[in-house]
């Protein structure tokens, strides 16, 4: 990798197709009318007040030692205009609920910049086109734009607010700091509330668009698993499963990972977030592959354990069964109305009825050290209050697992449910499940297939 200098040749800007959003991503671009219905819904949870948003900051390759790229751009920012542009800024005002004025801030193009970073998106039609917002500004105007509008008192009279991010990142940026801060003490200003908590109340329930990016990542990953599931054998070492697992990510169209790959065989297998990957796998370890493919901002979340040799043992089975049933029971119970604490409950409880002696003077749901659910999407743990009942659009994890360090044996099985009008739907059930069809597939290998 060469260091950027200040030498530069000449530099010809690219046309407009190659700086589209996400160009060239597999996912393509987010359909317009879904980012305008996704801006309308927020100014309708607004009510009255002035939204900021601001986008991702590109990381330095020679200090934040970026795996995937140099930028990602922020969910929420992605979420409501679908463009990646670092330092954008974007602004949403709202009156009762009705978005009265939609500003894009972005910097303008620098040709001796784009020689080294490649093309980007600056102001101008061609963003209008992008993300259906016809007020496209030059950034460097946004925080005069934005104090200027503030200064409008009109806003307080109507009781509106400033929504802007309140969070420890974002008082790193020296511009949001002062505008939290400045409407805590000066109560001419608006009051300030936190902008993440609203996107996430929207996030939470996916649409057509998001619904079509997540299916594309988990099939994805699942295909993955199944890849791995017919090569390993004893002696490989789990960075050698995590190298299959991650290339057959790239391979079907992931940009980068949701998360970093867990394969833990033997006594990994009983940590739950262990991410290492350097053991060489014995024969008659069981192995914990916890992947996730990203497509288009959207993350997979799925967990497969398997026998390293092929077959369960008669334990190994017997404790897998008792997993795949308490979360069989939970995945059975996924449905409008019902609480992630409901459904770990009744994963919970169906595990201690049926242990019988299996985890020795204990019932097994003492092994079982985990919750049972998160929201995914845009993160792998995606945001949303987790006592939020559950609705149609929205997506969940169901995990058990069992871990029992004594035996350096753990076991999870997890699988990314989309909850529907009337029930669920599973949505990673192209990964081998059940113990005879992982043993199936893994057969496979032995035959050369």
């Amino acid at each position: 990798m060469i260091r950027q200098g200040v030498v530069v040749t000449a530099f010809t800007l690219c046309c407009a197709s190659s700086i589209a959003a996400q160009a060239g991503s597999p996912a393509g671009p987010v359909p317009v009318e879904r980012l305008t219905a996704r801006r309308d819904s927020l100014a309708r949870i607004m009510g009255s007040g002035i939204a900021v948003l601001r986008s991702s900051r590109e990381r330095d390759i020679e200090g934040d030692y970026p795996q995937d790229s140099d930028y990602r751009e922020s969910n929420d920012f992605f979420y409501l205009t679908g463009i990646e542009a670092r330092d954008s800024w974007l602004l949403v005002v709202a009156d009762s609920g009705r978005a009265t004025r939609i500003t894009l801030y972005l910097p303008p193009r620098d040709p001796r910049a784009e020689q080294w970073t490649g093309p980007t998106l600056g102001p101008g039609p061609e963003a209008t086109t992008l993300t259906g917002i016809t007020d496209v500004r030059r950034a460097d105007s946004a925080e005069s734009g934005i104090q200027n509008l503030l200064q409008m008192r009109t806003w307080s009279r109507k009781g509106g607010s400033l929504f802007v991010d309140r969070s420890q990142r974002a008082a790193q940026d020296t511009f949001l700091r002062a505008l939290v801060f400045s409407g805590q003490r000066d109560e001419a200003m608006l009051p300030a509330v936190n902008l993440p908590a609203l996107v996430a109340q929207l996030r939470l329930v996916k649409d057509e668009e998001e619904n079509r990016r997540m299916r594309a990542a988990i099939d994805l990953t699942a295909e993955s698993l199944i890849d791995a599931m017919r090569v390993i054998r004893p002696g490989m070492t789990e960075y050698q499963v995590e190298a299959l697992i991650e290339s057959g990510f790239r391979s079907r169209g992931a940009e980068r990972l949701g998360f970093p790959s867990i394969i833990g065989s033997g006594p990994n297998s009983t940590t739950l977030h262990y991410d290492k990957n350097r053991r060489t796998i014995a024969a008659g370890d069981l192995v914990v592959m916890d992947v996730g493919g990203e497509y288009g901002y959207y993350s997979a979340d799925v967990t497969r354990t398997v026998p390293i040799d092929g077959k369960f043992t008669p334990r190994q089975r017997q404790l897998y069964e008792l997993v795949l049933a308490a979360q069989q029971a939970g995945i059975d119970s996924v449905r409008p109305g019902m609480t992630m604490g409901q459904l770990n409950r009744i994963s919970r409880e169906y595990m201690k009825v049926h242990s019988g002696t299996l985890c020795g003077d204990t019932t097994c749901d003492t092994h079982f050290i985990h919750g049972l659910s998160h929201w995914l999407g845009m993160d792998v743990h995606d945001v949303g209050d987790y006592a939020t009942p559950l609705a149609p659009g929205m997506v969940i994890t169901v995990e058990p697992g069992i871990y029992i360090p004594a035996e350096q044996l753990g076991i999870r099985i997890e699988d990314d449910v989309l909850v529907t009008a009337t029930g669920h739907d599973l949505l990673s059930s192209k990964a081998p499940r059940s113990p005879d069809d992982i043993e199936k597939t893994m057969k496979t290998r032995k035959k050369g297939k």
